[in-house]
């Protein structure tokens, strides 16, 4: 255990600091730092995971705690990812934490839509950043994206200066021409329930007036739409597509009951280990790495160090307890215990350490606006579309 050293006397910080630098350096002993965590269900053992087209639930056998058990998704590693981004960006918001942002601000009649470079589905290599402005010049051809052009399997340091996220949550360009580096995630984090029992859901919204009949066009629904009485003969839609009656139709998913939840997450130190920092001295590139290692700790910590956790409607999850703990050879553990603001503390001592050395990470943000068809297409999906388009 590692809490011991780590407490009380001033060096926290310090003290992590060095334990992280060893993790990654060429005599490591560590293979990644693993974190456990059990949860038991809100309220009851109900649980709403989340559906598909041919499920509704993701079932599947994981061996737990070296037994075969029976499973039920309720989230997935690209879902975990997108949570810790999500963590990452309201820290940065609230000044915790400093980080470079790339942010996309879209002026539309229903006002600002803002996106970021921890929001974008495909992080440095996303559309968003390919179709905007940055300073009126087009983003691939603008100081900050030409820069993120010359990354390379043999130099990362582009993503290390000004989106660090990619490299520790996994992102590929695939949509520019030309053969781009693929960066493997060197995190991922799942929750699944144990011995999931399948339940059933039979309520449904209802009208207090139960009105009942038809409408002449659902695309009239903020219009004027003309009722169509029930007994005449038409083709009319329910008045329930466009929000009044009953909602009538399948029976829908009734959640599962679960024994427990758990959450198993993993820092690849081997992964860490692949990343190239071009012709940087080896002391400055196990600094980087140990810097990316303290990021992906602090994102893990501010998203889930509270004592519950809750995934969508239905899924509010009640931590029992949690472990950390580096994994070694042969199966041999060292725990240790981190809070959120230790977990930043940590990563910004590492940043200016490396800074100093000579590979500065950005804090900055580089604003982006949409070019004309990207602002369109966003002014359309924020006023117009229904999502059944």
């Amino acid at each position: 255990m590692i809490d011991a050293i780590l407490s009380g006397d001033g060096l926290m910080a310090s003290r992590m600091v060095e334990r992280l630098l060893a993790a990654v350096g060429e005599d490591r002993v560590d293979a990644g730092i693993a974190i456990h965590g059990v949860y038991r269900a809100a309220a009851d053992d109900k649980i709403m995971p989340p559906t598909f087209p041919d499920g509704p639930y993701l079932l599947e056998k994981r061996r737990v705690d070296g037994q075969p058990r029976e499973t039920v998704v309720l989230d997935q590693v690209p879902s975990q990812a997108n949570r810790i981004e999500e963590a990452l960006l309201a820290a940065r918001d609230k000044g915790r934490i400093e980080l470079p942002l790339f942010e996309l601000q879209a002026e539309t009649s229903r006002g600002l839509v803002r996106l970021t470079s921890l929001e974008f589905p495909h992080r440095y290599a996303d559309a968003y950043l390919r179709d905007s402005h940055v300073d009126g010049v087009r983003f691939d051809r603008s100081p900050a994206g030409q820069r993120l052009r010359q990354v390379s399997a043999e130099d990362s340091r582009p993503l290390f200066e000004r989106d660090p996220g990619s490299l520790i949550f996994g992102a590929w360009d695939s949509h520019r021409k030309g053969r781009w580096p693929k960066f493997a995630r060197l995190y991922t984090s799942t929750m699944f329930g144990l011995d999931p029992q399948e339940g059933e859901r039979r309520s449904m919204r209802k009208d207090p007036i139960n009105m009942s009949g038809a409408i002449d066009d659902k695309t009239k629904a903020e219009g004027d739409w003309k009722f169509i009485p029930i007994n005449e003969k038409s083709k009319g839609k329910r008045l329930s597509e466009i929000g009044h009656g009953h909602v009538l139709g399948s029976v829908p998913p009734g959640g599962m009951s679960i024994s427990e939840a758990r959450r198993d997450a993993w820092i690849s130190l081997a992964g860490l280990e692949r990343l190239r920092f071009g012709d940087v001295p080896d002391e400055t590139a196990c600094l980087a790495r140990a810097t990316l290692l303290a990021l992906a700790i602090a994102g893990d910590r501010l998203c889930f160090v509270r004592p519950s956790a809750w995934l969508r409607s239905g899924c509010d999850l009640v931590r029992v307890r949690e472990t950390l703990a580096f994994e070694q050879d042969g199966g041999a553990v060292e725990e240790f215990s981190l809070t959120s603001a230790e977990a930043i503390e940590v990563f910004h001592e590492l940043r200016d350490r490396t800074a100093k050395a000579g590979l500065v990470m950005a804090s900055d943000t580089i604003l982006l606006t949409p070019i004309p068809s990207l602002a369109e297409a966003i002014e359309h999906a924020v006023t117009k579309a229904t999502g059944e388009e």
